[in-house]
């Protein structure tokens, strides 16, 4: 036989990937693959097929497709069309995939959840209640993790200097640990009051700027006067939060929604709060002025929705560790038990 022809009639072996089901002609490529595309069990993945995705919002789109291409499936995963299995039997919230309707109707009453209560009139300035001084709730024991929330106003000629005009922290069981107006340090040229409901009475009697940032602090340190963070500390965007109270605290201690790359869009641009609450919590925000409670809640129950997941066992230390040729050598299960997620799952902050 012609040794062309043979080499022709003789299939390729194709290598693919066991998170996404890519396929390459060579295991190098596959490899390359592998450590650059950080597959691990903590990647969202589809409830159906089980691919692996950058974010939610991928999975999200995946399971909007019309059909999933069966060749690129493995046939003890395959399970039909991804999109008609999950209109049927999936929650549209956290898009898990649920056997039957009566467990997916008694869930989903539980995922959709309802917007927080705004705070009581006697809740809008520096103290909350009876058990509030200077805008300190001194009765709660906080959790491991508090949210901040920051409304800002304009200073400059223009009004585009961010100054912070109101601070709320609520703990994980969504009581309010601090709630007040901040003085400006800078004239309010613009009070964007569209956005922030804020008016010049209302500030009138803000806490100072300093006296705000250490009761910030003394929060996030457990009541500590070493300056040393022991909380964790959530929120959406929260340097910038951060900047305009100036106040600096650990990265490993932030848990931001919109620096979550499982919250990302595909292109892993930060999504906003509004959009995340609606697409994860099932209620709306900011419909008209913001208001730095409701935004806290929210920010804390996404935190905690991720941070509840359940993905199993641990993951490998990283691809990099190995040689190359060692790489080349292995199955691609190996090469996906091997791999390290680029960032730290929040299912890690459990107990």
């Amino acid at each position: 036989m012609d040794p062309q022809s043979f080499s022709r009639k003789t299939p390729k072996i194709r290598h693919r990937c066991v998170a996404c089901y890519k396929m390459f002609n060579r295991r190098q490529h596959l490899v390359e693959h592998m450590k650059i595309s950080h597959h691990s069990v903590h990647q969202p993945r589809c409830g159906v097929c089980l691919k692996h995705c950058k974010s939610l919002e991928s999975v999200r789109e995946h399971l909007n497709e019309s059909s999933i291409n069966a060749m690129s499936v493995p046939d003890h995963l395959f399970k039909g069309d991804c999109k008609a299995i999950f209109s049927k039997r999936g929650c549209t919230l956290c898009l898990r995939i649920f056997d039957e309707a009566t467990a997916l109707a008694e869930h989903t009453n539980k995922c959709h959840l309802s917007a927080p209560l705004p705070l009581g009139p006697a809740s809008q300035g520096n103290e909350v209640n009876a058990s509030r001084t200077h805008g300190v709730n001194t009765r709660l024991k906080v959790k491991k993790a508090v949210a901040i929330d920051c409304e800002m106003v304009g200073g400059g000629d223009d009004g585009s200097i961010d100054l912070c005009a109101s601070v709320c922290m609520v703990d994980e069981d969504e009581k309010v640990i601090l709630s007040t107006h901040v003085q400006p340090q800078l004239p309010v040229t613009d009070y964007r009051h569209e956005v922030t409901g804020l008016t010049q009475d209302d500030l009138k009697d803000g806490m100072p700027l300093e006296v705000v940032r250490e009761k910030v602090l003394a929060v996030l340190c457990g009541g500590h006067n070493d300056g040393a963070g022991r909380l964790l500390l959530v929120g959406h965007d929260l340097r910038h939060d951060l900047n305009c109270l100036k106040l600096q605290y650990p990265s490993h201690l932030l848990r931001d929604t919109a620096k979550y790359v499982p919250l990302m869009k595909t292109n892993l641009v930060s999504q906003s709060l509004r959009y995340l609450t609606r697409s994860y919590l099932g209620y709306k925000i900011q419909s008209g002025k913001h208001e730095p409670y409701e935004d806290c809640v929210s920010s804390m129950r996404l935190y905690k929705r991720m941070r509840d997941q359940e993905h199993g066992k641990a993951e490998g230390n990283g691809l990099n560790l190995w040689k190359q040729s060692d790489l080349e050598k292995m199955k691609p299960e190996d090469l996906y038990h091997n791999s390290k997620s680029e960032y730290r799952c929040w299912c890690l902050d459990r107990p």
